[in-house]
């Protein structure tokens, strides 16, 4: 696909559109130009190190197999959008002139290592209307919902945080339910008996 190309697949309410992000999720960045395109690749890094020892250590811990799932998309939508931004730039050139990108280009890719772009392509605007002129500081805007471009990988680490957001009671109940009967358990063992106990 070339960049911005567009291909319906329930007419213009679900569509592949091809575009690049170059910071997170909603385009959010650490800072402009190439030391915050780095800083961002090396957060993920580090974010994706925390959530692999994270979740080896709910293994461990034999934690509810929601929990680990949970985190286990997170952590698999965060190495999806990692391996874009450090390889993507070095494989592809840019495609931002109407062409097609090439893999493996002769002249070299559009980005050093850790510099990529993520790739996004799901885009769902299910309807869109104008916000009436009399409201305030959005009146006459347009609105459009779901506006934002996404990928599998998004995807996957929303599915995780929402599931974690919604069910994080149900999750963790059973631990904390744990850790109150092995704590009556201790004070019952310390607790000192009568001195003349009853036959």
């Amino acid at each position: 696909m070339s960049y911005n190309e567009h291909i319906f697949l329930l007419g213009e309410k679900a569509q592949l559109l091809f575009i690049e992000n170059d910071g997170m999720a909603f385009g959010i960045s650490f800072g402009d130009g190439s030391m915050g395109k780095l800083a961002l690749t090396i957060f993920r890094i580090v974010a994706v190190s925390i959530l692999i020892y994270l979740i080896n250590s709910l293994i461990k811990a034999k934690e509810k197999m929601g929990v680990i799932v949970c985190f286990s998309l997170i952590l698999a939508g965060a190495l999806g959008n990692i391996i874009d931004s450090v390889f993507y730039g070095v494989i592809f050139n840019a495609p931002y002139h109407g062409g097609i990108a090439t893999m493996f280009p002769e002249e070299g890719g559009y980005a050093p290592l850790f510099h990529g772009n993520v790739v996004d392509m799901f885009y769902f605007p299910l309807f869109r209307f104008n916000w009436p002129e009399w409201m305030p500081w959005i009146g006459g805007n347009r609105f459009i919902f779901f506006r934002p471009i996404f990928n599998i990988a998004d995807a996957s680490i929303s599915t995780g945080v929402i599931s974690l957001i919604v069910f994080y009671r149900s999750f963790f109940k059973s631990g904390e339910n744990t850790n109150e009967a092995e704590e009556l358990k201790e004070s019952a063992e310390n607790k000192p008996l009568p001195e003349n106990p009853i036959p």
